[in-house]
């Protein structure tokens, strides 16, 4: 992997340690010489990701809508900052300049964006991994809620698969870099449910 996506919060959250495994995540990405793509901002987890990889001296690389530039308030160290005018734009840059997605806490847009990857790759629009940095068990009711798509007939336990889980980094990027994409469609038949 040369660079991975991170989508992650603007905000820091109620603990000290969302903060802390983002910086540490970006000090290992760095530290491994994989670049980081993100949504460009210097606030919250979004800055914190982005500072751990500058800060040991790695590539990070935004990607920032013009509508948001004031209010994310845009980084001013990047190896580069990419300004596209829609949210959409935003996820195909960032899809583009990407070789795997990490999801770490946050809220609405970090669902949108992380779920909106996963079904790309459901559908076969891209064989890259996504994964969840579980940090102190943020995404453990997510989890839950994916497993009962599968248990009632919505989802197909391969594409539940697809989905790496650890809230360990260094086992996290060890998955990723050895993930291999299903081959199997989407389409759930009336014979599976």
């Amino acid at each position: 992997m040369k660079r991975v996506t991170v989508f992650c919060g603007s905000s820091f959250g109620t603990d000290e340690i969302y903060k802390t495994q983002a910086i540490l995540l970006g000090n290992k990405l760095a530290e491994e010489n994989i670049g980081l793509v993100y949504g460009g901002a210097n606030v919250g987890l979004m800055g914190a990701v982005a500072d751990g990889v500058l800060e040991k001296g790695g590539e990070v690389f935004g990607v920032l809508p013009n509508f948001l530039r004031s209010k994310e308030i845009a980084h001013d160290h990047l190896t580069e900052l990419f300004l596209v005018e829609t949210m959409h734009e935003r996820k195909t840059k960032m899809n583009d300049l990407c070789d795997g997605v990490i999801a770490l806490p946050g809220g609405f847009g970090t669902l949108e964006e992380f779920f909106e990857m996963l079904t790309w790759a459901q559908l076969g629009l891209h064989k890259k991994p996504i994964a969840i940095l579980n940090i102190d068990g943020f995404y453990d009711s997510l989890i839950t809620f994916i497993q009962t798509t599968v248990d009632k007939g919505f989802l197909k336990q391969v594409n539940q698969d697809m989905l790496i889980v650890s809230d360990n980094i260094e086992e996290l990027l060890d998955k990723m870099k050895n993930y291999e994409a299903p081959t199997v469609g989407k389409w759930i038949t009336k014979e599976e449910v």
